[in-house]
């Protein structure tokens, strides 16, 4: 597992300087396509960096559809349907250039303690925990600013079956199997609401197709899964920047991933997100039933770096997260890695 993060490295530096060629010869400049759906695939695992501890891993498909109000002019959508569109919630700017869009998503996150080999319940590491959700979201977007509302429900604990998934994949890969799931956290259904602001700011630096860009966001979630503040930024360096609002990780509200504005480019980027965190079941335990917990950090920080590459319908990203520690006793920071394979059609 250690050799595979070199490995990604160096195939990605490779990707991304042939993209960057290519996107930096003026023949192949076209105008936007239109590419109205978005189709994301995510998976995030931490043995990018050899480890299979914590946040452990992470799946998620989304779907995101054209612009609304297009939609209803082109005649895709009835016309008495533009009356509700423009009552959904922080999407009621009657700016015509705004972008109106829904998303929806299928996900599953997993978290275990440090030492997977131990069937009894460790008290001072962080719980067996999955996650198993459908999100429905609303953006709105300018050029400058995006606004996203979402809700997720779901399921914690056994029925989200994490367990089944990670003791499948570590059979197939002949893995240490993970013993402790009887330790897991009660069922509990979830419930999140999000709300995030994105602003891109001017570029900092643009000389013909090559810029350096900036990305701000502010948000918010409230719930018996999640209940936090976060705030970062993220800044993005490379050829034909997409039109879209940076890298997204499996994070509420998370999503940015759109139809680019280029048909081929790429760049590299860093990234910080911060959050006061209130409330994390996966930490604090069942809300309605005894459970393993153990005390959390109430402030936490992702560190992001990585590099994208997109060419005509097709986009990959790669990250690599340093996430700080998140319960008391926490031995070191955790990392792991992050790929996303996005369709535009």
């Amino acid at each position: 597992m250690v050799k595979l993060r070199p490995a990604i490295l160096v195939v990605f530096s490779a990707l991304l300087c042939l993209f960057c060629l290519a996107a930096a010869r003026p023949s192949l400049a076209v105008e936007e396509a239109e590419l109205p759906w978005t189709v994301n695939i995510y998976f995030e695992n931490d043995l990018f960096t050899g480890t299979d501890r914590n946040y452990t891993n992470g799946v998620k498909i989304s779907l995101i559809s054209p612009d609304l109000v297009s939609f209803v002019e082109s005649g895709k959508l009835p016309d008495w349907s533009l009356e509700y569109i423009y009552r959904l919630p922080f999407i009621n700017d009657p700016d015509p250039a705004l972008k109106r869009k829904v998303e929806f998503s299928l996900g599953q996150n997993m978290y275990t303690p440090a030492d997977i080999s131990r069937s009894d319940l460790i008290p001072d590491d962080r719980p067996y925990a999955g996650w198993t959700y459908f999100g429905a979201a609303f953006h709105t977007r300018s050029s400058e600013r995006m606004d996203t509302i979402e809700l997720q429900v779901g399921m914690v604990g056994p029925d989200s079956f994490a367990e089944e998934t990670q003791k499948a994949v570590h059979d197939l890969r002949d893995l240490q199997r993970p013993n402790g799931w009887d330790n897991q956290l009660k069922n509990e259904p979830g419930l999140a609401a999000i709300y995030e602001r994105k602003w891109q700011l001017e570029p900092v630096f643009s000389r013909g197709i090559f810029a350096i860009d900036a990305i701000t966001h502010l948000g918010c979630s409230l719930g018996n899964v999640a209940t936090y503040a976060n705030t970062g930024f993220e800044s993005r360096l490379g050829w034909n920047l997409p039109d879209d609002f940076g890298v997204s990780l499996i994070r509420p509200a998370g999503n940015t991933s759109f139809s680019t504005r280029q048909q081929q480019g790429g760049y590299l980027f860093v990234a910080l997100n911060t959050r006061v965190v209130l409330r994390d079941i996966f930490l604090d335990g069942n809300t309605f039933a005894d459970s393993h917990s153990i005390g959390k950090k109430i402030f936490v920080a992702d560190l992001a770096g990585g590099a994208a590459i997109y060419f005509k319908q097709v986009k990959l990203t790669w990250t690599q997260v340093l996430r700080t520690k998140e319960f008391d006793g926490q031995p070191d920071n955790h990392s792991f890695g992050s790929l996303i394979l996005s369709f535009f059609y």
